[in-house]
């Protein structure tokens, strides 16, 4: 596979990654709150394509029938509570004690339901004799610097929109859930 083609696929990976680190920057936007969860998507869309190989060639059935659905339900949970942290008052909770989600747990599943596309391109390429690390590697690199650009975009747009855009954050979460089990 050429270079060109290896980076259309990975914007196009990347698209998902971009949109949930512009839901998250609108409330989220520290440098290390920025490096986290770059590094961790990059990483786990790094990750993905190799491990879709591995399944691909050993368990393809399972990860078709159940991926989208982990991803759906790791999207739905974390979008909803962007979206009700964003209806509470700002008496009410400290902006302090909302929950980080490039930490932890969040931080984690996260990075798993921006990258189940990426189990796909693993098997295709894996199948095709592609050379799969290169191909991994750019797809990481791409869904890095994607990430950190709409964490910086969506803390800009924060501070002009204030707390509509952490709802419209939410909701693009919940979007992109919905986009996995219907597709």
């Amino acid at each position: 596979m050429k270079t060109v083609e290896t980076l259309f696929i990975a914007v196009a990976l990347g698209c998902d990654a971009f949109a949930v680190g512009l839901g998250v920057g609108t409330r989220f936007c520290s440098p290390r709150q920025v490096f986290r969860l770059s590094f961790h998507f990059g990483l786990f869309q790094f990750l993905m394509p190799l491990l879709g190989c591995f399944i691909g060639q050993n368990v393809v059935g399972l990860a078709r029938d159940w991926g989208p659905w982990v991803a759906f339900g790791l999207l739905l949970v974390i979008g909803a509570k962007m979206i009700v942290e964003s209806l509470r008052s700002d008496e009410s909770k400290p902006a302090e004690d909302c929950p980080d989600p490039t930490r932890g747990f969040s931080l984690v599943a996260l990075s798993l339901a921006t990258s189940m596309d990426a189990l796909g391109v693993g098997f295709s390429l894996g199948i095709l004799g592609q050379g799969l690390l290169f191909s991994a590697l750019i797809i990481g690199i791409v869904a890095w610097s994607m990430t950190w650009m709409a964490m910086k975009l969506g803390n800009q747009l924060s501070a002009r929109f204030g707390r509509r855009m952490e709802m419209a954050g939410g909701l693009v979460l919940i979007a992109i859930a919905v986009k996995l089990v219907v597709s």
